[in-house]
């Protein structure tokens, strides 16, 4: 049984000719296979939960105090430069779909998965932060499958996040086992 393959390459001049018609839509080509209006729909709450972790974060390795913080606090303050990293990521993106990125405070925990936390003692501040960081692995989870071929580019900028989520997550659960001396998870 013989399949009929489609060839790779789009006609260079169909495509030449394309670019030059629809030079005002910016990155987002005729092939785009999302809705850019969705994407940064999407893209403005996923923003906000960024914005929210690097606040807790930032916060937390100021606040944070007692005999074992320093090292702890250190820890909170790299993952706020990576959250912060993964803020211009996500705002960068929204900025290639034709949008302006919503970094106003109002209603910004109102558009983030994550919580900005209330917690004052060290070993709190750690669960607060792996609470959202597990909030944060989920939903990029989430956000991977609903983009898969469609918007590979958004796709693949989410899947290289969620490394970094995944890295904090874990990071969070050693700092809490070090801090209450029993593991959460199973060998």
């Amino acid at each position: 049984m013989s399949t009929i393959q489609q060839p790779f390459l789009t006609d260079v001049q169909e495509l030449r000719r394309r670019s030059r018609q629809q030079i005002e839509e910016g990155a987002v080509t005729s092939n785009y296979g999302g809705d850019a209006q969705k994407t940064i729909q999407i893209l403005q709450n996923v923003l906000a939960t960024e914005i929210v972790c690097v606040l807790r974060y930032t916060m937390h390795s100021v606040a944070a105090s007692g005999i074992d913080s320093e090292a702890v606090k250190s820890e909170f303050m790299t993952h706020a430069r990576e959250e912060q990293d993964h803020m211009l990521k996500v705002a960068e993106r929204i900025n290639q779909l034709g949008g302006i990125p919503n970094m106003n405070p109002d209603g910004l925990l109102s558009r983030s998965a994550s919580e900005y936390g209330t917690a004052e003692k060290l070993i709190d501040m750690i669960k607060e932060n792996l609470i959202a960081e597990r909030i944060a692995v989920e939903h990029y989870r989430e956000l991977i499958r609903f983009f898969g071929d469609q918007d590979p580019s958004t796709r693949v900028m989410l899947e290289g996040i969620l490394v970094t989520e995944e890295e904090h997550a874990n990071d969070m659960h050693d700092l809490l086992v070090a801090h209450e001396g029993q593991p959460f998870l199973k060998s």
